[in-house]
């Protein structure tokens, strides 16, 4: 059963061996009208709204240390998983954001970069991270060891929760509709009802999973400048 659940999540189209269902994850841009491209419109308007906002967090998160421009890789970030979860919500699509395969890809590179950035250019002040501000001498070997940890973890930790999100809500979704064959009318329509909001509980984990996705990436930048 275990098996049959989890295997939603397969790539299994495939030609030559090269799967296929990976390419769920460029789908988003055949998504979006084409005046989009060309005029003002409304659907533009919004986008441009929604990337300022983002753009002025971001730059209050990475603070005056940031780089100019630097906002746009975690926008553009946010726009790619948003749109992968997004996507992933309608039937038969291919949910390329629910495999580590992806989200450590996208996290794991991000965290060396910052790292890597850090160290070599920053070197004084990622040591002085190592010991937070106040600590008792005694203490001082513990927290060099425990803040280690929680910095290599952390691209792990980014990956595991967008792709733990994204599966807990499927699964869930998957297990109650595979139940409505047996059921009554008035049960089956209950589950109707039920699967709309899970739907819409979805649809919000989606956005927020992909903000915060963007956001703490934008924090860990923060800490290396």
């Amino acid at each position: 059963m275990m098996t049959n659940l989890f295997s939603v999540f397969d790539p299994s189209t495939s030609i030559s061996g090269l799967n296929l269902n990976w390419l769920s994850t460029f789908l988003g841009l055949l998504f979006i009208p084409f005046s989009f491209w060309l005029l003002p419109n409304r659907t533009m308007i919004l986008w441009n709204i929604l990337t300022f906002t983002l753009h002025k967090e971001f730059k209050t998160l990475m603070g005056p240390a940031g780089h100019p421009g630097s906002s746009l890789l975690f926008i553009s970030l946010f726009s790619l998983i948003i749109f992968n979860n997004l996507l992933g919500l309608f039937p038969h699509i291919f949910t390329s954001t629910s495999h580590l395969t992806l989200t450590l890809a996208l996290a794991f590179p991000l965290w060396l970069s910052f790292m890597m950035y850090g160290w070599i250019n920053n070197t004084q002040h990622m040591f002085a991270h190592l010991v937070p501000q106040g600590t008792p001498s005694i203490l001082m070997p513990f927290m060099v060891c425990i803040e280690t940890i929680s910095n290599i973890i952390r691209p792990g930790t980014l990956a595991v929760r967008l792709a733990a999100n994204m599966i807990a809500g499927h699964l869930l979704l998957t297990l109650l509709g595979s139940t409505g064959s047996s059921l009554s009318t008035i049960l089956l329509f209950t589950l109707l009802v039920a699967q709309i909001f899970l739907l819409l509980l979805e649809t919000a984990v989606a956005m927020i999973q992909s903000y915060v996705f963007a956001v703490l990436s934008t924090l860990y930048s923060s800490e290396v400048n």
